[in-house]
């Protein structure tokens, strides 16, 4: 039975529809929850595979969120392991910072829903591609990553190119939220911090909007959010090629 690390920021990001197709797999998930405890020091040798969660923090607030700096350690750590790392929305900025690109906030964020696409490589992708050439998908980010140098651009938006990447083999950054359903989504756009930002957004659309758009897309994004996730767990365990990282400090 493999043993699989989840880094946590806030309770109300989960690993979601994550969750089930973990444990149904037979994985054993052990959590770091640096909301609880913002001074865990995760040994990531143990695990062989780690998924990085989503919050209201960025990559740039590690001088008032130390623990960020212990993240950025230790995704750099898996990734010189060989070992398999997905990183949704903060985590995939994370996971790219740690690969030396750019994280930088919008002009406008990303909350709702929002039609994708992928590139050809996302098309071909083995973990990705059973998105097919588009999808509809739900987002929530005010800062973006740009790619990677070496990385495989897989996916993209009109309002955000920066959608989703692979390096090496078996690490992953997706800035939208496949792990969504809607209890989660309602969960979100009733937690007072997430339904201002939403306000104070200057988006057209509002949570009425979002609900709609949610009964319409929350299943066909479902069924082909398990097909993903499922092949980035398939992923979990197999001997994996190891990577040389420059060396970085994080500050």
């Amino acid at each position: 039975m493999s043993r699989l690390l989840v880094f946590q920021h806030v309770a109300a990001e989960p690993l979601g529809t994550l969750d089930p197709l973990i444990r149904g797999r037979g994985h054993r998930i052990r959590f770091a929850n640096f909301e609880r405890d913002p001074d865990a020091q995760p040994n990531v040798d143990r695990y062989r595979g780690l998924i990085v969660l989503g919050g209201p923090m960025n990559v740039e607030d590690q001088a008032q969120r130390p623990h960020l700096v212990t993240e950025l350690r230790a995704i750099e750590r898996m990734l010189e392991l060989g070992r398999p790392v997905l990183g949704i929305c903060l985590g995939a900025q994370l996971l790219a910072h740690v690969l030396g690109a750019p994280v930088r906030r919008r002009p406008v964020p990303e909350i709702g829903w929002y039609p994708l696409r992928t590139t050809a490589a996302g098309q071909t992708d083995p973990v990705l591609s059973p998105l097919g050439e588009q999808a509809a998908v739900f987002q929530w980010h005010a800062c973006h990553f740009e790619i990677p140098d070496g990385a495989s651009h897989l996916a993209v938006s009109d309002e955000c190119p920066q959608q989703a990447f692979r390096w090496g083999d078996n690490a992953y950054g997706f800035q939208f939220h496949l792990e969504m359903d809607q209890p989660l989504i309602e969960r979100w756009l009733a937690t007072p911090a997430y339904r201002d930002e939403l306000a104070d957004s200057g988006l057209p659309h509002d949570a009425e909007t979002i609900r709609a758009q949610t009964r319409a897309h929350i299943g066909a994004m479902q069924a082909q959010a398990d097909r993903v996730f499922n092949n980035f767990l398939d992923l979990i365990g197999r001997p994996q090629k190891r990577y040389t990282l420059p060396s970085r400090e994080f500050a």
